[in-house]
């Protein structure tokens, strides 16, 4: 096996598109469970939502880049008000049932022909990357008209591709700082309140109800934010939006602690360069009859040891890595 290149393969996921899109989501799924206690089990539908807002704004309209990330934000909090407004007085395992089904809603509903003026049914949308790329502030060619690139040791990257991890960083630090800066406010006070007994928090005169839908709307928008990020670089593809992207922010979630600031952003960084670690060694050692099985069946075992993981975690660490038990409600 040649452990070089698949250390570097692996590099890659450090600072990937995916990497930083995971842990936007992971951050609007704090807000929703860690903080507010909302067992969401549809973050892939408020992705889908940013991601196509964002597409369809530029194909079908021909929209800014910018005001297609505001599109985005905005179908997500249409998303949040269709699905809160019937479901956020349910109760938590009733609310993961209908959010699940919601989020498949969204998704079959982009795959129908019925919308295939703008969805393009269930071949996606491509080729909307030129307004973002001309707003890219990093040099493209070299004074001798090479094409210039960016970067330090295994990470090498064109402008367009720096351009892309750079805003999607940008992106992921507003959203942690605003997530520091609500959950260290009175309104994130309540917030956590409504979660460890919304009875007492009514009993108080406050309207849980509308705090929820604030909790939603505002994780929602996370959620779009990173689907925006997750399509920026490639294209708009409704087969990607299916629940296991759910899961896995859940497992990003939990690994690196439900209730906490920086704990979505070091969980999915730990769980990309882990997948992207198995998903190069496994077949490496498939192929070299190390594993008896073909090298396809050694990339699919990973998402096998991702399931195993997450069980484990949910037993033995429930809090994840910087979280703190007292603050998980499912495990009280």
């Amino acid at each position: 096996m040649d452990w070089g290149q698949i250390l570097n393969n692996t590099a890659y996921w450090v600072f990937s598109p995916e990497t930083i899109a995971y842990a936007l989501a992971a951050t609007g799924l704090a807000v929703h469970f860690g903080y507010a206690g909302l067992l969401n089990f549809g973050m892939a539908g408020f992705m889908a939502l940013g991601a196509y807002g964002y597409a369809i704004s530029i194909l079908s309209f021909g929209w800014p880049w910018w005001v297609g990330i505001i599109v985005g934000c905005l179908a997500a909090v249409v998303f949040a008000f269709i699905l809160g407004i019937p479901t956020l007085r349910l109760r938590a395992d009733y609310l993961a049932i209908v959010t699940i089904a919601a989020a498949e809603i969204v998704r079959l509903a982009l795959t129908t022909q019925l919308f295939d003026e703008w969805t393009n049914s269930a071949d996606g949308l491509g080729g909307y990357h030129a307004g973002f790329r001309a707003a890219n502030p990093f040099p493209k060619e070299a004074a001798d008209g090479s094409v210039m690139t960016y970067g330090f040791g295994p990470w090498t990257w064109t402008a367009d591709q720096l351009w892309v991890r750079v805003f999607g960083i940008i992106l992921l630090a507003i959203a942690v700082y605003l997530v520091w800066a609500l959950m260290r406010s009175p309104w994130g006070r309540v917030l956590k309140g409504i979660r460890e007994d919304e009875d007492a928090v009514r009993s108080l005169g406050k309207n849980v109800f509308s705090y929820k839908m604030q909790a939603l709307i505002i994780g929602g928008v996370f959620g779009a934010l990173g689907g925006v990020v997750f399509a920026l670089p490639s294209a708009v593809v409704p087969a990607t939006y299916t629940t296991s992207l759910t899961f896995f922010i859940w497992t990003i979630l939990l690994l690196g602690g439900a209730a906490t600031v920086f704990g979505p952003v070091v969980g999915s960084l730990i769980f990309w360069v882990i997948m992207g670690f198995l998903g190069n060694v496994l077949p490496a050692l498939a192929n070299s009859g190390i594993l008896p099985m073909s090298s396809q069946q050694a990339a699919t075992l990973r998402f096998i040891l991702v399931g195993v993981a997450l069980m484990l975690i949910v037993i033995f660490r429930p809090q994840g890595i910087f979280g703190n038990k007292r603050e998980l409600t499912f495990v009280k």
